[in-house]
């Protein structure tokens, strides 16, 4: 239960930050060079992002990978 509370947690920062810039899923998708439903499905929480796919949408959005403890 709780990865998939973390899965969640980190599509809305990223859903969040996306719309606080202004920005499109399809534009977060088209500059991380992934498509725009598995940006919708990382968003929503329904889907495990690895580190690389991340960090692509991370730089995409002008962001960096933010570890907490």
């Amino acid at each position: 239960m709780k990865n998939i509370d973390e899965r969640k947690r980190i599509g809305r920062q990223l859903a969040d930050i996306r719309k606080a810039k202004g920005m499109t899923q399809q534009e977060v998708a088209d500059k991380a060079g992934l498509l725009r439903p598995h940006i919708a499905r990382i968003e929503a929480g329904s889907f495990s992002v690895g580190i690389d796919t991340l960090a692509a949408i991370a730089d995409a959005l002008g962001q960096k990978i933010k570890i907490e403890e």
